[in-house]
């Protein structure tokens, strides 16, 4: 196993040298300047290839290339994307970076409400909190039968935070779950948008119709269509697991449990077809055994997120 470490591009505030110090071993990292659906050229990843290994590093995990959102839904651009997918794959493979991790999370990747949330030692972390997420699609997104999702428990609490809350950290709110955090993961909106709120509204309405079975479906044909390019150059791919494991937003979520697991490993069984086992994503949701997962699924495991959680 080799010790690797997410890093944002030459732009993080951690560099390379510092990462270097404290005894990394691979870099995991994306071009994150190239829009979702372009194709990486050869020569872009090997410049970011040769920049890392300058500092004696190796790019060992790209994390991600992402999924285009037609290419989840089925829209008319699927084919065209899925193409580009390839070519950006073979591109990847002939630069011998054989490490792919992607995610299939309709509209919204990792969700969190709070980027820097202080426990009683000092220190920060990310944060999920329920009530206020909940707060955010009931009250700022107002989405139809959203109630439907929350326990009537759940739903006092939102009540009482909608009678506290200040517009300043209505704003935050909105800003944290759907532009900050994911512009980690070269999201669908971008520092500056204007009515990011409606625009999210709209990416959630392309999902309309599109069911679990639904979404299923396109997962397979997406990896039926590039498993021979990852043949050809060795590449593994590994999609990351549904964070939190569970639907939200009135949107399907696939890759859950044992039994999502289970699915997708067999819909399209190529060795090539594998797991990153995040342990925090998968630790979220109480109907998961972790160690019992880890061991299942071991040998399609391809990439490790080593994270805790910690439940309040």
């Amino acid at each position: 196993m080799q010790k690797t470490w997410r890093w944002f591009g030459k732009g993080d505030k951690i560099t390379l040298p510092m990462l270097k110090q404290i005894g990394v071993e691979g870099i995991v990292t994306a071009l994150h300047h190239i829009p979702n659906g372009e194709v990486w050229s050869f020569e872009a990843i090997t410049e970011m290839k040769q920049y890392i290994e300058s500092f004696g590093l190796k790019w060992s995990v790209v994390e991600s290339l992402p999924v285009s959102e037609s290419i989840k839904y089925g829209g008319a651009q699927r084919d065209e994307l899925i193409e580009n997918y390839k070519i950006s794959l073979a591109n990847l493979g002939r630069a011998g970076i054989t490490t792919v991790c992607y995610n299939f999370m309709p509209v919204i990747d990792w969700i969190r409400t709070d980027l820097a949330h202080p426990w009683a030692d000092g220190t920060s972390s990310l944060y999920f909190d329920k009530i206020r997420f909940a707060y955010f699609d009931c009250k700022i997104l107002n989405r139809e039968h959203a109630e439907s999702d929350y326990t009537a428990d759940e739903l006092r609490q939102v009540d009482e935070l909608d009678r506290t809350i200040t517009q300043a950290e209505k704003d935050e709110l909105v800003d944290t779950i759907i532009v900050k955090t994911q512009g980690f993961v070269n999201g669908n909106i971008k520092e500056g948008d204007q009515n990011p709120v409606a625009i999210f509204k709209r990416l959630l309405q392309l999902y309309n119709g599109i069911d679990r079975d639904g979404l299923r479906e396109n997962l397979r044909y997406f990896l039926a269509a590039i498993m021979p390019v990852c043949e050809e150059w060795g590449i593994n791919m590994c999609i990351h697991p549904d964070d939190p494991p569970y639907q939200v937003l009135g949107l399907p979520r696939i890759v859950t449990s044992a039994e999502d697991i289970d699915w997708f490993l067999q819909a399209v069984d190529n060795p090539h077809n594998g797991l990153t086992f995040c342990a925090g994503s998968l630790s979220a949701g109480l109907h998961n055994d972790v160690p019992q997962l880890a061991r299942r699924f071991a040998s399609r495991t391809h990439f490790v997120h080593l994270r805790s959680t910690n439940a309040t």
